[in-house]
């Protein structure tokens, strides 16, 4: 279920998922698209921006997968 974050002072798309996930790698692209017209607030995002976060699976999670020349 998807949580809502509500933004800081001086907050950045990044800071609110690093925040929220723990890190910003192959999270923010998510959160971007999940809430349209988020990036045309600017980046730095005025305070009581409030951004829907996507659920995203851990990637220490994720199953490893074998390659065909391992």
């Amino acid at each position: 279920m998807p949580k809502t974050y509500i933004t800081k002072q001086g907050e950045t798309v990044d800071m609110a998922c690093a925040a929220t996930y723990g890190r910003t790698g192959e999270v923010t692209e998510a959160v971007l698209s999940a809430n349209p017209g988020l990036a045309a607030l600017g980046p730095i995002l005025p305070l009581g921006t409030v951004i829907s976060m996507p659920d995203i699976a851990d990637p220490s999670t994720a199953p490893i997968l074998k390659q065909l020349w391992d």
